[in-house]
């Protein structure tokens, strides 16, 4: 197999030929066709969530076709097309976990972090963290669902959750944002896309898209929003969020890792608003999600690159070179 290998954090990744590894006890075997580039990658190769036991394989936005089974694996045929997500496996047992929140679980695994991921043609998963993929999308198209689409869907229904909400607000118009822009318009939602300052190419995405209106992040919108939901990991545009949501609104932080948020006038936060973040997702948020997504007809623009390109995409994520999502090809 080929794997691009990170050695040491904020390092780049290294190119390895070895050996294809063999599933142990409930562990099935991938053939990679597909695997996204998501900002968590950079997180991870930025050395911003710490170092889990690097050397390891990033990647989480799996797309693969199964090629071995473990001991034990069940329900699951050789020849299936599959998809592995961020959450690699939890303990099933701490509080979190018995309470139905395994995302917040005491003791789990992640791909592409504590565990090797997709930037390979062949990788290992828990059989029990793959899910079966709609009909109707492509392998590169795919991809992205599994991390940006599933964060964003569990973000919209966080945003959602106890008003209703009308107007919708994007902060950061990257993979997630453009990928639940979809969803919500397809839901009868108005979306407004906040941008870096002058991309004009993210703006571009998010009109074609269906987006009402589009702007800086820096800009308030042309009227108050109902919800705001923050894929930019940078902490300055909760205050501005916050600010641009009416009263009873909500703020939902949907990245891993964020600037740390400055000080803010208690009047921001006033008249009932909420400020929430989401943490990683459960495997029901997949089995929820991605029949909504098939069923609105959601797509990901793609951006493909070779297996071998591993670096120069996450450089080109890393400083904004294209609108959508960037997925490798092995």
């Amino acid at each position: 197999m080929l794997r691009m290998v990170l050695k040491t954090p904020r390092t780049a990744l290294v190119a390895e030929a070895c050996a294809d590894p063999e599933p142990g006890p409930g562990e099935l075997r991938l053939r990679v066709r597909a695997c996204g580039v998501c900002r968590t990658d950079l997180h991870v190769v930025d050395g911003d969530l710490g170092d889990r036991g690097a050397p390891v394989v990033p990647g989480h936005e799996i797309v693969g076709v199964v090629d071995a089974l473990g001991g034990g694996v069940t329900g699951v045929a050789i020849g299936e097309r599959r998809g592995v997500p961020w959450l690699g496996g939890t303990c099933g047992v701490c509080r979190y976990c018995r309470e139905g929140q395994e995302n917040l679980c005491d003791n789990p695994t992640f791909t592409g972090w504590t565990r090797d991921g997709g930037y390979a043609d062949t990788v290992i998963a828990r059989a029990d963290f793959t899910f079966a993929l709609p009909e109707g999308l492509s392998d590169l198209e795919t991809a992205p669902l599994l991390c940006a689409g599933l964060i964003g869907f569990r973000a919209w229904r966080m945003a959602c959750a106890e008003r209703k909400v009308e107007r919708l607000g994007l902060y950061g118009f990257g993979a997630a944002a453009h990928l639940l822009a979809q969803l919500a318009i397809h839901q009868g939602q108005t979306v407004y896309a906040f941008t870096r300052e002058g991309d004009e190419a993210a703006q571009a995405l998010a009109r074609q898209l269906g987006c009402v209106w589009t702007g800086g992040s820096g800009e308030p919108p042309p009227e108050p929003l109902d919800a705001a939901i923050l894929f930019a990991p940078v902490g300055d545009l909760v205050p501005l969020a916050l600010a641009a949501v009416r009263k009873g609104g909500t703020v939902v932080c949907g990245g891993i890792h964020m600037s740390d948020i400055p000080s803010f006038p208690y009047d921001l936060l006033w008249g009932e608003r909420r400020l929430l973040s989401v943490a990683n997702l459960t495997r029901q948020d997949a089995r929820d999600y991605l029949p909504m997504a098939a069923a609105a007809r959601v797509r990901a623009h793609v951006r493909a690159y070779r297996l071998d390109e591993a670096n120069a995409a996450l450089d080109d994520l890393r400083r904004g070179a294209f609108a959508g999502a960037a997925v490798l090809a092995p």
